[in-house]
């Protein structure tokens, strides 16, 4: 076990576990006892400096070893993930009158979205105990990204999807060889058979929000944009949110560096929801309490972000309220134009969760939630890729449509008015 990994720590009570008495809930809070894991930032001071990443070869997550919760002499053969790029979009800043808009662009993750991350640190847990089956409940993104590196660790997974979870996502699964089962019920639903069957048959639960590692991999994200941007934290972070475990982690990422004294300041960090899986928006403007607001019904074209309970609620939640930071919702219709918006001022595809961040950055921009002297990263979560249905009806609504032509260089003349010039 990694020597700076503490203790786990639950966010409702506040008591503490050490690793082998909880594996990954508080037990007195049922299946909403939350776990944050704990390090001594003393000790990791002594040891290790930022100017040693400065040498390190190693363009990965694994770069961030020394703060994660793994056993540090572990090395398994997994496809590579992380480092992914941050573009800086010039063309956003001017357009949207934004002191810098930066781009954090997970679709170029080995199976397209930023979840390569929680897989790969459950490869890893899975392993420390030996497991011989990994399964986590997904939409798509989740199950795509532990089979991926399942496939590349040879190690046996399942996966749980909605069945309404789109024919791309588990098209990924079946060609890398995980079993599937397809439930005839929501992403909750498949949440709560999933997390049933690993107590009935002992395999690894790799869910999120419940698995509190699954954080502890996810943050790496904020350590390499903070990282890349030269350690000159950005105002603002803008992620969209679902389950809730994201946003956590950069929270929770963005805490790592400021307690080492690596970066100097704490960005506000703003979550997007889609108008039809808003449950964390709605507790927020309403003060909400999180133990006891019940579930919503979940509907949303962005079905990464779709969750009637988030299952990181806590941590989300957190996240927004320390950092001075808001909630904001946004359309499905703002998502779908959002989608070749950003690609066209970008050359960034997200799919609808992943663009679902600039939407938010749009509407804060026009409320004058953000100002003109302010830097922001959006995230772009996912690959539009994984979606091409709901990029086609984005499509459609802006009529952007292909011209269809003999090959005669007369038909072509005929379009002159729709050529580049």
């Amino acid at each position: 076990m990694n020597k700076f990994f503490n203790s786990l720590r639950c966010l409702i009570c506040g008591k503490e576990y050490s690793p082998d008495k909880a594996q990954y809930i508080c037990p007195d809070h049922n299946h909403d006892g939350t776990l944050d894991v704990n390090y001594n930032y003393d000790i990791i001071k002594k040891k290790i400096e930022r100017k040693s990443l400065e040498k390190n070869p190693d363009c990965s997550m694994w770069r961030y070893k020394p703060l994660l919760p793994i056993d540090a002499a572990l090395n398994l053969s997994l496809l590579r993930v992380g480092w992914t790029p941050l573009y800086n979009s010039i063309r956003l800043s001017d357009k949207l009158n934004l002191k810098s808009v930066w781009i954090k662009n997970e679709g170029q993750q080995p199976t397209g979205s930023l979840k390569d991350r929680a897989s790969a640190l459950a490869i890893y847990k899975a392993h420390e105990i030996k497991a011989n089956v990994i399964a986590t409940a997904s939409t798509g993104n989740a199950g795509a990204a532990l089979s991926g590196l399942c496939a590349s660790a040879n190690q046996k997974n399942i996966i749980f999807l909605p069945k309404s979870a789109p024919a791309a996502k588990i098209a990924q699964l079946q060609v890398y060889g995980s079993t599937i089962i397809l439930v005839n019920g929501s992403y909750d639903d498949a949440f709560n058979l999933c997390r049933s069957a690993c107590e009935l048959y002992g395999w690894y639960n790799r869910n999120t929000g419940y698995n509190p590692y699954m954080t502890e991999g996810k943050k790496t994200v904020a350590h390499e944009i903070c990282e890349q941007l030269n350690w000159n934290v950005p105002d603002i972070i803008i992620v969209s949110v679902g389950d809730g475990c994201i946003i956590g982690a950069v929270h929770k990422g963005l805490k790592d560096l400021l307690a080492l004294g690596w970066i100097n300041k704490m960005p506000r960090l703003i979550g997007v929801q889609a108008a039809g899986s808003n449950y964390l928006s709605q507790a927020w403007e309403n003060d909400e309490d999180l133990q006891t607001k019940p579930p919503i019904k979940a509907n949303t074209i962005a079905d990464s972000i779709s969750a009637g309970l988030p299952r990181d609620r806590f941590k989300a939640m957190n996240a927004v309220k320390n950092t001075n930071g808001i909630f904001v919702t946004v359309t499905d219709e703002e998502i779908l134009s959002a989608i070749p918006e950003l690609a066209r001022n970008s050359g960034v595809f997200a799919e609808p969760a992943g663009a679902a961040s600039f939407a938010g950055l749009k509407k804060c921009v026009e409320k004058n939630i953000i100002t003109s002297d302010e830097s922001v990263v959006i995230i772009n979560t996912g690959n539009g890729l994984k979606d091409i249905k709901s990029t086609q009806q984005a499509i459609d609504k802006i009529k952007s449509n292909a011209h269809k032509i003999y090959p005669d260089i007369r038909e072509l003349k005929n379009l002159e008015k729709f050529l580049p010039n």
